[in-house]
């Protein structure tokens, strides 16, 4: 596990006065440690054996809090659900429109282009952005493979 951005984390918790309990803390973990962009479902599948007391609802109310932290974001699932990725280091999503599949796309200016977004949307709109995620979609390697055949 990344210990530097699990306590980067707890300390954005901490300063907004959130209670760190157990099950918040191994929801994090598992986020930060696993890049698959789970959904509520995927977590509690993932972690019910080792910790019985942790029920969907906890899932659910922690990743409602952590995102308003602005912690991880969601993201649309191709099934109409939400999916969760942790945010501790900004960027982009590429989505293939044929199986859903969601990579990261690490990118060195990213805050640049953040806040680039938010200054063009508020001067044209008036609209004051609060937090943006930015998305490309196309069609991954494999399925890039598949449709060629």
């Amino acid at each position: 596990m990344h210990n530097e951005t699990y306590q980067k984390a707890l300390d954005t918790l901490r300063e907004s006065k959130i209670r760190i309990t157990p099950q918040r803390q191994i929801i994090l973990k598992y986020l930060i440690n696993n890049d698959n962009h789970p959904s509520v479902d995927t977590i509690y599948e993932s972690l019910k054996k080792e910790f019985s007391n942790l029920s969907v609802a906890t899932i659910y109310n922690s990743l409602q809090l952590f995102e308003k932290l602005g912690i991880i974001i969601e993201l649309p699932a191709e099934d109409g659900g939400i999916r969760y990725d942790f945010f501790g280091n900004p960027h982009f999503h590429a989505i293939c429109e044929n199986c859903g599949k969601i990579l990261d796309v690490e990118y060195p200016d990213y805050k640049s282009l953040e806040q680039s977004l938010s200054k063009t949307t508020e001067e044209q709109t008036g609209f004051k952005v609060r937090q943006s995620h930015v998305e490309v979609y196309g069609l991954c390697k494999e399925c890039q493979a598949k449709l060629s055949k």
